[in-house]
């Protein structure tokens, strides 16, 4: 009987390491922003470059794009922010994609919100997402001042290097 016990409690020791082991995996600092969708996170074991999903930010060059990558780091870089970050796979260019939370904030969204980026209906179905997109769009918050904002893509595919 008693070594029933210890071998449950051993087990329910290995079980609280291990959560707390890949809680502490997916805690982050952002120790660079590249762009408004685009930053790379270290933690004590790893280093990665993330892209957000659900969104596509400005390219720094094109309007908007130094905006849009200010506040991500604003949100997201500092002493005291606590970083999260749920990696769902990679993209064509090696990059880790996934979502990243700030003090609890969605990133992504909080662009959105912002009207610093697109809601990415090409590869996302977030609701959340596109509801924000359709709102600052409405309210013409943000690049949505402009009167024809060109979407990310587009001017990518007009400044191929």
């Amino acid at each position: 009987m008693l070594q029933v016990t210890f071998a449950r409690l051993v087990i329910a020791g290995l079980l609280l390491l291990l959560a707390t082991a890949s809680q502490a995996n997916n805690r982050y600092i952002v120790n660079h922003v590249y762009d408004g969708d685009t930053v790379e996170l270290k933690n004590s074991t790893v280093k990665l470059k993330l892209r957000l999903t659900d969104i596509d930010a400005p390219e720094r060059n094109q309007a908007y794009g130094q905006k849009s990558r200010r506040a991500l780091t604003k949100l997201c870089k500092g002493d005291k922010i606590r970083v999260t970050a749920q990696i769902v796979g990679t993209d064509k260019y090696n990059r880790s994609l996934g979502k990243l939370k700030c003090n609890g904030v969605d990133a992504a969204l909080y662009l959105v919100n912002h009207g610093l980026a697109w809601h990415n209906t090409k590869y996302s179905n977030n609701r959340a997402t596109f509801n924000a997109h359709a709102i600052a769009r409405q309210k013409k918050i943000g690049l949505w001042k402009e009167k024809k904002p060109m979407p990310p893509w587009a001017w990518r595919h007009s400044h191929t290097r």
